[in-house]
This record gives structure tokens, sequence and C-alpha cells, in this order.
């Protein structure tokens, strides 16, 4: 395939002339270096992409980049062995709108060692669907299970429930044998919630769980998304020998906490540290979301689809609060 000589791209600024982010013509030597050169068919939007595009938070180590964390396509140009002309393939994360040019452009130059070809069982699309958002709760599951959860144990609750992460690890818990329970913010959503497969659902306005170091146990294990009050929280109600994988801040970056629950019940808490996740777990993960793993609600999950061009409104809407599921950008 011909690459043409200039082609969009959502690219971002740090400048003289201020902060900002816009659709504009560049060329294949404006990008970073890479082995694989892709012609990218989606890509989606995460948290990390509205605070990139926005300029709301620090997440570009050089400018000018190309946004996006995630992409997924077809390779155009490779001089690498491992990938031909015409391979379906997927990146996410890997330092992407970070210290190299993202995804949100039509043609996407990627380091060979962090493409991962498009596992049998999971479509472009499906795989942009799930994206960093889906990577990130299934890698929360493989860690808790490496570290000895099982099905057996109990439920296992998932904080920020309505967020991209909480969705697909509820349906991804369900799928893998668990009860998945939610806690949420947005009660209304409920029915949705229940849906995917969730057993119960907590509005987190009515929690009550105790102040002391250690209260009744109330989880096998948990997928936190929240931080602060609410991982803190959690420490206290989780069964002997259960998980908690740590995946987000949304409700901040503190966490005040006992040593207690982690000498006397034996609690572990994990890290889920997604976008440098080495080769072997990713492996891992897309092998598992493309089959045993493999969400069941991955359109009722996509909530809306859009072009390069809406972007900036799609990253507002998100860092006010007002996103619900995730969103696929085609190009």
């Amino acid at each position: 395939m011909t690459i043409p000589n200039t082609f969009r791209a959502f690219r971002i600024h740090n400048d003289s002339h201020g902060h900002r982010s816009l659709v504009e013509q560049i060329s294949l030597d404006d990008l970073a270096a890479g082995e694989v050169v892709v012609r990218a068919e989606y890509s989606s939007v995460n948290y990390k992409d509205a605070l990139a595009g926005s300029g709301k938070a620090p997440i570009l180590r050089q400018y000018p980049l190309v946004g996006g964390i995630d992409v997924a396509g077809h390779v155009v140009a490779s001089t690498d062995p491992r990938f031909r002309e015409g391979d379906p393939v997927l990146c996410t994360g890997c330092g992407l709108s970070e210290t190299r040019d993202g995804g949100y452009s039509d043609y996407v130059r990627l380091d060979a060692n962090w493409v991962i070809a498009l596992p049998n069982g999971l479509g472009l699309r499906e795989s942009m669907i799930l994206g960093t958002a889906g990577f990130t709760a299934a890698l929360a599951l493989l860690r808790m299970q490496e570290n000895g959860q099982t099905p057996e144990m109990g439920p296992v609750v998932v904080t920020g429930a309505s967020g991209g992460v909480g969705m697909l690890a509820i349906d991804i818990l369900t799928r893998a044998g668990y009860d998945a329970h939610a806690i949420t913010g947005k009660f209304e959503q409920l029915d949705f919630l229940t849906g995917l497969g969730a057993k119960q659902v907590v509005s987190r306005h009515d929690l009550h769980w105790g102040q002391r170091p250690l209260e009744s146990p109330l989880w096998a294990g948990a997928i936190d998304n929240v931080g602060d009050e609410m991982l803190a929280g959690l420490t206290r109600v989780i069964s002997p020998y259960g998980n908690i994988a740590s995946c987000g801040l949304a409700g901040g970056a503190a966490l005040a906490t006992t040593v207690m629950p982690f000498i006397i019940r034996g609690v572990s808490l994990l890290g889920i540290a997604s976008a440098g996740t080495g080769r072997p777990h990713r492996d891992a993960v897309w092998a598992h979301l493309a089959s045993d793993w493999k969400p069941a609600h991955l359109e009722t999950i996509c909530t809306r689809e859009v072009g390069l061009e809406e972007l900036p409104s799609v990253f507002n809407t998100m860092l006010s609060g007002g996103s619900f599921g995730r969103t696929l950008v085609r190009h």
C-alpha cells in the first residue's frame, strides 16, 4: 500500500503560542521512529487522552506529539520480520502520546517490540472498544489470579463501576467465573451494570463500612479505580488473603490506611501499571481477552463513536464527569 505524502493527525502542541490540540496534515517524517507503519482503523478515548489533549495534566514528555494511547489497524510497511503488510495489529500504552506519537493519526509508526498481532477471536473494532481500559481490567484480574485469587473465595467488587475500566472489569470477571459486585456514584445505572453481569450494585453514597482498622469482611477481592478514601475503606473489608488491584485515582491519589489488613488478614495490594506492562503479561492479557475472558457486552459498553475532529468535545465531556461507557474513534 502506498502511504500518502500527507495525512490527518490529531496533534498536541505546547509552545510560545500556548497549549493547543487540533487535526492537521502531517507526513510520515513527522512521526516518531519505528519499524512498523500501520494504517489506523480505530482508536479509543481514555481519561489519560482527555488530560493530554486538554493540557489539564502534564502527560506528554515532549511536544508536539500525536495524541491517543491506543490504536488498531493494518500493517502497511515493516522492517521487522514478525510483521507483514496486511497484518491486523494493535498497540496500547507503551509510551504512545507520552514519549512518542500516538494513535490519533491515519498512519501510525510503532516500535515493533510493542506491536501485538491481533489474536484470533478478536476484531479490530472490538480491540479498541477494549483498548487500555479493557487491558487494564484484564491485567488486574491476571495479577490477582497469579496471587491466588479464585472464584471459590467469593465475590470481587469493582469500584468506579460506571467508568470504562469498571464496566469492562464487571464483564471480564463474570466471563472468568467470578461473582462481580459494583460500587458506583451513578446509581441510576443500576440496570445497566446488572445487565453486564453485576450480582450486586452499591451506591457509593450509601457505603457505611466503619473506620476501624479491620471491619467485617464484605468481599473476597477488589478492582479499584477510585483510590483515596475508597481504597482505604476496601483494605478494611477484604477477606483473608484476598487481593485488591489498584488501577486508578478518580477519587484522589492519597491512601490513609494501616498495615493491619496486610499483616493480620494477609490482604495484598497489587499495583496495575498498564502503560509499561512487559511483553509476557501483555501477550497473556490479550490472549485472554480474545477467548475465555472476552466481554460479552462490548457493543453495549461502546456508547459513542466519533471522528478525530470531535475529540475536543469528547475530552471536555469526560473531564466534566459527563461521559458514560467507552468512546470509539474511527479513522
